[in-house]
C-alpha cells in the first residue's frame, strides 16, 4: 500500500530536522571544548582587582598574589590577567581599585594595537557588587564603582559580534574575556587553543551573554585549581581574582 505523498514529506522534514538538530549541537559542544571558562557570582562569591601590593609594588604574577593573599589568611580561588598595560606594568586605560582611580580612562579613538580596535570598553564591578560591559563611549564615571579595568576590543556589544571580526580569520592567539551571563553572574574565558576574535566572541554569545569584553591575548593566563589549572607565572599589570577566607 502507498503512503501519502503528504505524510512522506512530513516524514522527510522531520528527518531533516532531527538531523540538523544534532549537528548544530555537535558544533556548538566542538566550539565550547576550545575554551575553559569560569562562573562567578560577585554577589556571592569574593571578586577584587588587583595591581600592587600594600607597599606599592607591582603583584605582576598569581604566583605573588597567592603568597600575599596567604598572608591575609585568604586563599586565591581564581585568577585571570584582567586587561592591557603598558611597559611598566601600568593599566592601559581606565583602571579603578577600591573606589579610587588609579589610571584615567582612554578615549582615544586611534592608536596601535587590540586596545583601539574600536569600539573598546570598560568592564566595572559596584559597591554593591552589580558588574557591568559597556563600550567606552557609553561609560560615565560615578562614585558608585568599585573596580573598573578598560580593554579593547569589545567581543559582544547588545549581543551582536563585533564588527570588525571575520569569521575564519587567521589572526589567532591564545585569549582571554569576560562576559555577563543572562543570569547577572560573570563568565570569564580563555581559549585552550589559539583562536582568532570571530570564535573567541561567538563562544559568549552561545552561552547567552549580551556584552562582552576581550582583556588581552598571547600572555593569557588562568589560575582554576579546581579545574587543575595552576598556572603561577605571568608578568601582568591588572589581575582580576576570586578569593575565600581559610
Amino acid at each position: 500500500m502507498k503512503k501519502p505523498i503528504g505524510s512522506i514529506v512530513l516524514l522527510a522534514s522531520l528527518i531533516l530536522l532531527t538531523s540538523f538538530f544534532f549537528v548544530k549541537k555537535s558544533e556548538a559542544q566542538v566550539e565550547k571544548s576550545r575554551f575553559l571558562s569560569y562562573e562567578v557570582d560577585p554577589l556571592q562569591q569574593e571578586l577584587h582587582f588587583y595591581w600592587k601590593n600594600k607597599d606599592n609594588i607591582n603583584y605582576k604574577s598569581f604566583r605573588k598574589l597567592k603568597s600575599g593573599l596567604e598572608k591575609e589568611n585568604k586563599e586565591l580561588v581564581f585568577a585571570m590577567n584582567g586587561g592591557m598595560y603598558h611597559k611598566d606594568l601600568s593599566p592601559q586605560g581606565l583602571y579603578i581599585e577600591n573606589g579610587e582611580t588609579k589610571a584615567r580612562i582612554d578615549t582615544s579613538q586611534s592608536g596601535y594595537g587590540n586596545f583601539y580596535l574600536q569600539p573598546n570598553g570598560i568592564f566595572y564591578v559596584t559597591q554593591k557588587n552589580k558588574p557591568v560591559i559597556c563600550t567606552t563611549k557609553m561609560f560615565r564615571p560615578n562614585t558608585h564603582i568599585k573596580y573598573a579595568t578598560q580593554s579593547g576590543p569589545m567581543l559582544l556589544i547588545d549581543g551582536k559580534i563585533h564588527p570588525k571580526f571575520r569569521k575564519g580569520s587567521s589572526n589567532v592567539h591564545i585569549r582571554n574575556g569576560v562576559g555577563i551571563l543572562p543570569n547577572g553572574n560573570l563568565l570569564f574565558a580563555i581559549s585552550i587553543e589559539k583562536t582568532n576574535f570571530y570564535d573567541f566572541a561567538s563562544y559568549f554569545k552561545q552561552n547567552g551573554c549580551k556584552n562582552a569584553l576581550y582583556l588581552d591575548g598571547f600572555v593569557s593566563r588562568i589560575y582554576l585549581p579546581a579545574k587543575n589549572q595552576n598556572q603561577l607565572d605571568g608578568n601582568f599589570g591588572v589581575i582580576i581574582g576570586e578569593t575565600k577566607i581559610k
